[in-house]
């Protein structure tokens, strides 16, 4: 009686690759942004911004995967003498630069070099979708201290546009991570702020207070700790009121 024959995985090379990590080539991951591209097109979202928030994920993924591999101690496996850890661990490194190298090489296709203002200072204005990184962050961080903002939505984007004229794009870029660090390291004297100043408090959102009603308002304090002098120079030239940057200074210097 003939018995069948089956292929074992190194017959079979297709059913061996099953069995073992199963990545997206090259096609899918083109499949993935282009339907992602289409996706937030139908949703009013323009090509440019779509693509520039695409890459920026992109350029993510592999930042935080080169921090994570930068941030444990490597050993080569197994053990099988001292020449092969060392060039283990050499061709470990050779490789952890050159992802760190791709990391950088996205970042700059996405935002452009971080090259320095120009002669009169000034830097790119933000874009809406800058803008629009830049409240998505806030929300979150404004709502833990306050309730919902009551500032009217066009002075919020200009406020924004403000702030993000104090930075270069690759900056813009990470400052929801800033944002994040800031309130993390301020938050006690955050809560006291808000809870004196902000929604819920005796002060009326009309006056030099009024951006303590707005998520804005964390923004504005990290760049007048970082960069108050061009922050009051971007102030001034999109004509915002300056009773608003004073009244906030001066409840920053009260919720000590």
């Amino acid at each position: 009686m003939h018995t069948p024959h089956y292929p074992s995985d190194e017959e079979d090379p297709m059913g061996a690759a099953d069995e073992g990590r199963q990545w997206p080539d090259e096609a899918s991951v083109d499949n993935a942004r282009t339907t992602l591209l289409q996706l937030l097109a139908r949703a009013g979202v323009p090509s440019d911004d779509a693509r520039q928030l695409i890459g920026l994920l992109e350029a993510g993924a592999l930042t935080l995967a080169h921090q994570e591999l930068s941030g444990g101690v490597r050993s080569a496996p197994g053990d099988k003498g001292e020449p092969y850890e060392s060039g283990w661990l050499d061709g470990a490194g050779y490789l952890l630069e050159e992802l760190g190298a791709l990391a950088e090489r996205t970042l700059v296709g996405v935002v452009g070099a971080d090259a320095q203002p120009g002669p009169a200072g000034e830097r790119p204005r933000a874009g809406r979708m800058e803008v629009e990184r830049v409240r998505v962050a806030l929300t979150p961080l404004y709502l833990s201290f306050a309730a919902v903002s009551e500032l009217d939505p066009e002075a919020t984007d200009e406020v924004l546009v403000a702030v993000l004229g104090t930075m270069s794009p690759r900056q813009r870029a990470g400052y929801a991570g800033r944002l994040t660090e800031f309130a993390a390291t301020h938050r006690t004297r955050l809560e006291r702020l808000f809870s004196t100043f902000g929604p819920g408090s005796a002060i009326t959102v009309h006056g030099r207070y009024s951006l303590l009603h707005s998520a804005t308002s964390i923004a504005v304090l990290e760049r007048l700790l970082v960069a108050s002098q061009e922050l009051r120079q971007e102030w001034d030239a999109a004509e915002l009121p300056p009773a608003w940057l004073d009244g906030l200074t001066n409840a920053w210097n009260a919720s000590v």
